[in-house]
Formats: structure tokens, C-alpha cells, sequence
């Protein structure tokens, strides 16, 4: 299970939002940028479809590529979710929720993995249980499952 607390401090403490509403923006969310460093120094962020499974966050993935590339010479990622946005033009400003989780990026296999790819369906085609199963059943061999264990976040909103 992964570790959830308020990771850095905040220099605009009136936005900081607590833990369970951090949390919640996390659960409710579409998708993610997940944020990575190459062997190289160089920063990748990636949108991905993601669950939330007992403080962890999961992805599926292809067999290779640059984001697993860079998980593999550094392990440390951040994972960053938008909740809800709404542009105030007359104001020059925006409403918004936001969070961000610190923390280290393993794959799963296994048990583990079945449960994510499961979460994952859950999430996304709750409708479709069934077909989504035998996908996951097909497609099980070519996917890997990443899990990225929270050291720490922080959540901050505009409302």
C-alpha cells in the first residue's frame, strides 16, 4: 500500500486542500501526466489512463519505450491530475483543483497485475466488464504494469 501524506510545503496555504479531498481528485480523475527523467537528464511527461487501487497508482504500458526507458535508470517519478478547470476571462484568472504525487515507479506482475489491468477496466468501460476481461486475457503477454508507490503529495485548488 502506498504511503498518502502532504509531501512538500505549499506557499499558498489557503489553496492547500487536505488529504481525503486530494485524494478524491485522484479517484475522480481521467488521466494523468506521469513525469519521468532520462539517463540523460532530460524530462518526459506523458499523459496515461490510470487507477487508484489502496493508495497506488497503476498504468498499463507497451513492452518498451522511453517512459519505461527512464524508469529504469530512475526509479523516482511524479504523477500530476487536473480535476476540475473553469477559465474566468473576466477575471484573468481560473478556477481549478490539482494534485501531485511523488513517488517510485515498479513493474507488477502476477496477481497484482491482473488486479490493475481489472481497475483499469473498472474505470474505464465499467459497462463492458465482460469484453474488457477477455481483452485483458488476450492482451496480458503484450502489456506491462507499472505501479507507482506515493512517498508524498500535495493537492491545491482555486474554487
Amino acid at each position: 500500500m502506498g504511503v498518502f501524506g502532504t509531501g512538500e510545503k505549499m506557499r499558498r496555504k489557503d489553496r492547500q486542500l487536505s488529504d481525503d479531498e486530494t485524494i478524491s481528485i485522484i479517484e475522480k480523475g481521467e488521466y494523468g501526466i506521469l513525469s519521468t527523467v532520462s539517463s540523460g537528464n532530460e524530462p518526459y511527461g506523458v499523459p496515461l489512463n490510470y487507477c487508484f487501487i489502496d493508495g497506488n497508482i497503476y498504468f498499463h504500458c507497451a513492452l518498451e519505450g522511453k517512459k519505461l526507458d527512464n524508469m529504469a535508470s530512475n526509479a523516482n517519478v511524479s504523477f500530476c491530475v487536473v480535476g476540475e478547470t473553469k477559465i474566468q476571462p473576466e477575471k484573468f484568472s481560473t478556477k481549478f483543483e490539482s494534485c501531485i504525487v511523488f513517488g517510485t515507479a515498479k513493474e507488477v506482475t502476477g496477481e497484482e497485475k491482473q488486479m490493475a489491468l481489472e481497475g483499469l477496466i473498472e474505470k474505464y468501460s465499467r459497462q463492458f466488464n465482460a469484453d474488457g476481461l477477455e481483452y485483458i486475457e488476450k492482451a496480458h503477454e503484450k502489456t506491462k504494469v507499472i505501479k507507482i508507490v506515493s512517498e508524498s503529495f500535495t493537492g491545491k485548488a482555486k474554487r
